[in-house]
């Protein structure tokens, strides 16, 4: 993977991408608890009964980071798709194709789970929590999809603009009593910030270490000036119970947060860089691109599958058990490999419908041809010419 992966490939992009997904998943992992509650489950979270444990949301809410590579992403491929003469429609399809494809095998699991669960008579409570639960990483990717096809309008698109947008929502929403439904404006405009700051990635416009400074600095402290004097939430993601989230919608704290994250993102480029050129580093960082929307949408069915079971042998610590102190949070930590083995089985079951192209016979021929000739790759010679000596399996990363 790493001698057939094309010498001019950035891959602090592709270890950015799969640090903002593991993020996202080891932080719903660690502050989402489902608690049993006679013959109910329901929702909590550490963060509503411990306040000080906050500075964990800092860490794993990472999706500024994702939005800043897919905006870095999607220009770049637009604009090769226009130096090819391809057709903005099929550019989008092609995109959209691979990111949706994968929701279809989540869909349908839990389309049959929902029915199953109503007609053995589980609490209509507990079926909405498990559902909404499992479903909610769709509205990111309804999010990303739509900022996605409006990459010819934002190619160029100053990030001061929607930051701009989400301080005025901001301010009529807090500061002139607007209805709080005008928020919502900003789930656009918010994570449209790093996604403009990724297309200015590509313009160059970010290649020194002054711009990750100034993003950093900035961010850092326009976020902690907003957190002690503005009254905004010092978590960044959503806390059951609070008055105001700085994530369901985006907050001006949320966006100043991620303009901090995107700053150290790219002052970690270069260093990041030499680190992927360890071959170990660099497969462990493919492997999670490539199974990245499979990671992505099946690790809160993977927590919830391993609650469920965990229930056969009664309220289990860290798992069943309400997050209101400390030895909660000590406890969850000792399940997080539970919840990877069952991610990992999620996974080998589901992983195929990311990459759904080549039929099993000819991956099978496939895998033949690579041994063969002295360890000599055939894919990569045959794909030569096409696409820049990248193996199949590689050019989706």
């Amino acid at each position: 993977m790493d001698t057939a992966t094309p010498p001019d490939r950035d891959r602090a992009v592709d270890a950015l991408r799969a640090f903002a997904i593991l993020g996202v998943v080891l932080g719903h992992w660690l502050v989402t608890a489902l608690v049993a509650d006679g013959g109910r489950l329901h929702t909590d979270s550490p963060l509503q009964h411990l306040p000080r444990l906050a500075p964990i949301s800092w860490v794993f809410q990472t999706l500024a980071v994702f939005f800043l590579v897919g905006g870095q992403v999607a220009t770049r491929g637009y604009t090769a798709a226009q130096a090819k003469g391809i057709p903005y429609r099929r550019w989008l399809t092609a995109r959209l194709s691979r990111l949706f494809k994968p929701v279809a095998a989540l869909l349908t699991l839990w389309t049959i789970a929902t029915t199953a669960l109503l007609l053995s008579g589980t609490d209509v409570t507990t079926v909405h929590t498990l559902a909404k639960l499992a479903l909610s990483p769709l509205w990111f990717l309804l999010v990303f999809a739509a900022l996605t096809a409006a990459t010819p309008l934002v190619t160029r698109l100053n990030p001061l603009w929607p930051l701009a947008v989400v301080l005025h929502v901001d301010l009529l929403r807090f500061g002139f009593g607007a209805p709080p439904a005008i928020g919502w404006v900003n789930l656009a405009a918010g994570w449209l910030v790093p996604y403009t700051l990724g297309a200015a990635w590509t313009r160059g416009e970010l290649d020194g270490p002054r711009a990750g400074w100034v993003l950093f600095t900035g961010g850092t402290a326009a976020t902690a000036g907003l957190i002690a004097c503005a009254g905004y939430p010092a978590s960044m993601v959503g806390v059951p119970g609070a008055s105001v989230s700085n994530l369901n919608p985006p907050t001006l704290a949320a966006v100043t947060f991620g303009l901090a994250q995107c700053g150290l993102a790219l002052l970690l480029r270069e260093r990041l860089r030499r680190t992927m050129r360890r071959p170990m580093a660099w497969a462990a960082v493919a492997f999670v691109n490539l199974s990245a929307m499979t990671i992505f949408l099946w690790h809160q069915t993977a927590l919830m599958a391993t609650t469920a079971t965990g229930l056969l042998l009664g309220r289990l610590p860290g798992l069943h058990t309400s997050p209101d102190h400390i030895g909660w949070a000590a406890a969850r930590l000792l399940w997080l490999p539970a919840f990877a083995l069952t991610l990992a089985v999620c996974w080998a079951a589901f992983h195929t419908y990311e990459h759904p192209g080549t039929p099993r016979r000819s991956r099978t021929r496939t895998r033949t041809h690579t041994r063969s000739r002295a360890g000599r790759s055939r894919i990569v010679r045959t794909h030569r010419s096409s696409d820049r000596a990248t193996p199949t399996g590689a050019r989706h990363v």
